[in-house]
C-alpha cells in the first residue's frame, strides 16, 4: 500500500501545474463574472475536487453566466435545463424512444450528459424530479430502463435556487442537498463593480468572446493531482471532530459524506498555496461552504453551527 501511495504522490511540478490551472480558469471566468472572486474560486476548486455546487441567491446576479463561463473556460460541453413544476425525471436523464425505421429503441440523452450542467431554479421542480439527479451526482452515471450509462468526465452540476418566491418552490430533499459539495451565494455587486460590469456589456456580452484556457485532459490530470494531496491523521481527526460537533448541536448534523467532501475540498485549497499536504487552515476556509447547508436546525442556522464548531473544536 505504501508503494502505491508513493506512486500517486504529486510532484512539485504537478502541484504548480494544477495551481496554474485553477488561477487561469478563475481569471478567465472573471472576464465575465465581476466582483465575486471568492465564489468563483470556490466553484473552480469544487470542479477540481469532483463535486457539485448549489447557488442560493436572488435572480439576476450572474449565476447562469458563471456556469456558462466555467464550461467555456475548460472547453466543456455546456447543458442547461430550466426546472419547472411539470418537469419529469426523464426530461433530465434522457429517455428511450422507439425508432420505427430500425424497429429498435434508441436512447436520447438528457441535459445531464454534459461536462457542466446548469440546473436552473432546481427548487421549482417537485422532489421526484429533483431526485433524478441523485445517482448522477453520487456516481457520475444514470440508469434508464435498467441500463446504466456513464456521464462525461469531468461532470459538474451547478444548480441555482430561487430564494424569493418561496411559496412557489419545493424544498430540496435532504439526500440531494447532502450531495452538493458546496452552497454558495454571489449577492449584489458593489457600486464600482456594477459600473465595471456595465462598461463590459456596452458593445456586447463578454461571454460571447470567452475562449478555453485549458482542455478536459489537462483538467483530469489536475484532478488526479488534487486527490494525491496528503491529509495526515491529525487533520483527518480534526475534520471528524468538526462533523461530530454539528451532530451534537443540531437536529441533523454533517454526514460522513460531508466529512469526505470537506477533506476533498481542502486538497485543492492546499494546491492554491503550493503545498502537497493539507493543514487545518485549509479545512477552516472550506468548512462554511461545505458543511453549513447539510445541517438541519435546532433553532440556529447551519452557518452559526459551523462557526461555533470552528471556534470550539481544538485545532491540531
Amino acid at each position: 500500500m505504501k508503494d502505491q501511495e508513493r506512486l500517486h504522490d504529486p510532484s512539485t511540478d504537478d502541484i504548480e501545474a494544477a495551481r496554474g490551472l485553477v488561477e487561469a480558469i478563475v481569471a478567465n471566468i472573471e472576464h465575465v463574472v465581476v466582483g465575486n472572486h471568492e465564489p468563483v474560486e470556490h466553484v473552480v476548486t469544487t470542479l477540481l475536487a469532483g463535486g457539485h455546487v448549489l447557488l442560493d441567491d436572488v435572480p439576476g446576479v450572474g449565476k447562469t453566466m458563471l456556469a456558462r463561463s466555467v464550461a467555456a473556460s475548460i472547453d466543456g460541453d455546456f447543458r442547461r435545463i430550466q426546472f419547472t413544476p411539470d418537469l419529469l425525471p426523464a426530461d433530465v436523464t434522457g429517455v428511450n424512444v422507439y425508432n420505427e425505421a430500425t424497429a429498435e429503441f434508441e436512447f436520447r440523452p438528457g441535459p445531464v450528459f454534459g461536462n457542466v450542467m446548469l440546473a436552473d431554479e432546481i427548487n421549482r421542480a417537485p422532489p421526484k424530479t429533483q431526485s433524478a439527479l441523485l445517482e448522477a451526482m453520487e456516481e457520475s452515471q444514470v440508469t434508464v430502463d435498467g441500463e446504466t450509462r456513464a456521464l462525461p468526465d469531468p461532470f459538474l452540476i451547478i444548480a441555482t435556487q430561487n430564494t424569493v418566491e418561496a411559496d412557489r418552490t419545493y424544498d430540496l430533499p435532504v439526500a440531494e442537498r447532502d450531495r452538493f459539495a458546496k452552497q454558495l451565494s454571489l449577492g449584489y455587486l458593489g457600486a464600482d463593480d456594477e459600473t465595471d460590469l456595465l462598461g463590459r456589456v456596452v458593445d456586447g456580452h463578454p461571454i460571447d468572446e470567452l475562449s478555453p484556457v485549458v482542455g478536459l485532459e489537462t483538467l483530469r490530470r489536475a484532478r488526479e493531482t488534487s486527490v494525491g494531496i496528503s491529509v495526515e491523521e491529525p487533520v483527518r481527526t480534526y475534520i471528524t471532530r468538526l462533523a461530530r460537533y454539528t451532530r451534537e448541536h443540531a437536529e441533523l448534523g454533517v454526514s460522513p459524506r460531508g466529512s469526505i467532501t470537506l477533506l476533498r475540498a481542502a486538497q485543492p485549497r492546499a494546491i492554491l498555496d503550493g503545498r502537497d499536504y493539507v493543514i487545518p487552515d485549509d479545512v477552516q476556509r472550506e468548512a462554511p461552504a461545505v458543511l453549513s447547508h447539510r445541517i438541519v436546525g435546532d433553532g440556529r442556522d447551519g452557518e452559526r453551527v459551523v462557526a461555533d464548531a470552528l471556534d470550539s473544536v481544538p485545532v491540531p
